[in-house]
């Protein structure tokens, strides 16, 4: 007999706290100084980031919905998003299940959740290695600096 996984249960009830939240959010705005703090993690299968922001943050980061976010969109397993990074406007979309943290610190409020390692198959920053980390592959050409450098005689 399979045993209760409560964590799993806890968190996916927990999540639906989060959901009807953003629901709200997304139906009445946010107003009397509520704001989000939602981290989740960012390699997760259904994550969409723009590659610059994949890269800055690698494993996990945290937005912040207050003022200035566009075009929230909420379904059953996961949101939507419109943030300004770096002065221009960029959609993602992160699933409930990549969740790490939701706060709405207006009324010292705050979730954590233990999500799965679920790294997408397709996603290039989990391309395999070939060689093991810190080794250099052999291609049997030994390279010299010299012939890179410009002549300054």
């Amino acid at each position: 007999m399979a045993r209760i996984d409560y964590q799993t249960l806890l968190d996916n009830a927990l999540k639906s706290v989060v959901k009807d939240a953003l629901i709200h959010a997304q139906v009445n705005g946010l107003g009397d100084g509520t704001h989000f703090f939602i981290t989740f993690k960012t390699r997760d299968a259904g994550v969409v980031l723009p590659d610059f922001l994949r890269m800055r943050y690698p494993d996990i980061m945290t937005i912040v919905l207050q003022y200035s976010y566009n075009n929230l969109n909420v379904s059953d397993k996961e949101f939507g998003v419109q943030l300004t990074f770096d002065g221009r406007p960029f959609f993602i979309r992160v699933p409930f299940s990549a969740l790490v943290e939701f706060k709405d610190p207006s009324v010292d409020f705050m979730l954590s959740f233990h999500p799965k390692n679920q790294t997408s198959p397709d996603n290039d920053m989990e391309l395999p290695l070939d060689e093991k980390p810190g080794t250099v592959p052999d291609n049997g050409r030994v390279v010299s600096l010299d012939e890179f450098r410009k002549n300054k005689k």
